[in-house]
C-alpha cells in the first residue's frame, strides 16, 4: 500500500483520456488499494486513476460517514437518467482548496465491474450521481473548472499555484530538523 501523488490542475496529464481495464490482475488491485489509501489520505471522497497519473478507466470513491465503505468502479459506463440538471458545489483533489457550482443530471445509470470483476449496474441519485459523473469527467480529460467561466478557471489556476507554494513550505520546514 502506498500514498499516490495526485496531480494538480493544470498538469497536461489530466486532460489524457483513460483506456479501459482488459483484466483487473494483481497490478490493478494493487493499485485499487493505493487509490483508496491515497483518497482517505487527502480527505477526498473519490478518485479518478488519471489524477494519479494512471490511465486506465478505474475509479474509486466512498461517500460513507466513517470512511470503511470504498466503491470500485473499472470500465464505468453512465447514462443520465433525468433530463434536468442540477447545480452541486464540487471541489477536486486535483484543484485542492477551490469550490464551485458544476450543473449535473441528479440521477443516473452506472454499469461497471467491480474489484473482483463482477458486473455493477444500478441507478444511483443525489451525491454518489454527482460524485460518478465527477470521476467520470477525469477518465474523459475534464476537470470540473472546464464547465467554470474562463476568468473562475483563470483565478483556480492561481488558487492552485498558491496552496501548492504553501504546502511545498510547510512540507520543507517539517523535513528541516528543528534546532535545539
Amino acid at each position: 500500500m502506498a500514498i499516490r501523488p495526485i496531480l494538480s490542475y493544470p498538469d497536461p496529464r489530466l486532460r489524457t483520456i483513460a483506456v479501459p481495464v482488459k483484466q483487473v490482475t494483481t497490478e490493478i488491485k494493487t493499485l485499487i488499494t493505493d487509490m483508496i489509501e491515497t483518497m482517505y489520505y487527502a480527505d477526498g471522497i473519490g478518485l479518478a486513476a488519471t489524477q494519479v497519473d494512471e490511465h486506465i478507466q478505474l475509479i474509486v470513491m466512498d461517500l460513507s460517514e466513517n470512511k470503511d465503505t470504498p466503491i470500485v468502479f473499472i470500465n464505468p459506463k453512465v447514462t443520465p437518467l433525468v433530463d434536468e440538471k442540477q447545480p452541486y458545489e464540487e471541489g477536486c483533489l486535483s484543484v485542492p482548496e477551490v469550490y464551485d457550482k458544476v450543473e449535473r443530471p441528479n440521477k443516473v445509470r452506472i454499469e461497471a465491474l467491480d474489484e473482483n470483476g463482477e458486473t455493477i449496474d444500478k441507478e444511483v441519485e443525489g451525491l454518489l450521481a454527482v460524485c460518478i459523473q465527477h470521476e467520470m469527467d477525469h477518465l474523459n480529460g475534464v476537470v470540473f473548472v472546464d464547465y467554470l467561466s474562463r476568468l473562475k478557471q483563470t483565478r483556480a489556476r492561481d488558487k492552485v499555484k498558491k496552496v501548492l507554494k504553501i504546502r511545498e513550505k510547510h512540507d520543507v520546514k517539517q523535513a528541516q530538523p528543528s534546532s535545539v
